[in-house]
């Protein structure tokens, strides 16, 4: 199975569906994305993950989050692997101490809240892409900054995201992300 890794670019409220909200993931090398339907709390788990907000009390992910470190085994990557009847199904890949892997069924809401959280890797397949992903008609929009500020990410990251966003030809976010990269280096 080709894996095809994507990123998180978008969480709004749904057009289609006024009760919930559309996650949008994009592949990583190439201008297709996958829109995901999401509910109003599995929303708020992946905006409050990706803000980095402070909640009073850990949230369900956060102590999955934290029962999984404290038994030394971390989310190595999410994989979108299965569309049933419309509904996306995730699996997590949990690694742990003493090498072993474990493969554990999820809600892609889910899974991709704790990947957010761990701060692993997405993917799907082909397959899926093929069957629920939208190819853009601008390719030069592509880029979306998933995590609000460009000044969150490391000198690193920017220089990941402006390989991505130079890739697509997107030169008008590629100036702002080597703004960023000016700024953290003075």
């Amino acid at each position: 199975m080709k894996k095809i890794e994507l990123n998180i670019i978008a969480l709004a409220r749904s057009e289609s569906n006024k009760d919930n909200y559309v996650l949008v993931l994009e592949e990583q090398k190439g201008f297709r994305r996958l829109p995901i339907i999401i509910g109003p709390f599995e929303a708020q788990a992946i905006a409050v993950a990706l803000e980095r907000m402070k909640t009073n009390r850990p949230l369900t992910h956060d102590l999955f989050k934290t029962t999984l470190e404290q038994l030394e085994a971390l989310i190595t990557e999410v994989i979108i692997s299965e569309i049933q009847g419309g509904i996306f199904h995730a699996t997590l890949v949990i690694q742990k101490a003493d090498g072993n892997q474990l493969m554990i069924d999820a809600r892609s809401s889910d899974a991709i809240s704790m990947a957010v959280r761990f701060a692993c890797p997405i993917f799907t397949t082909e397959e899926i892409m093929k069957s629920a992903g939208v190819v853009l008609e601008s390719p030069s929009k592509a880029f979306t900054n998933k995590r609000g500020n460009l000044s969150d990410y490391s000198m690193e990251e920017l220089e990941q995201l402006l390989k991505q966003v130079l890739a697509k030809e997107d030169y008008e976010s590629a100036s702002k992300i080597r703004d960023a990269m000016r700024k953290k280096k003075d």
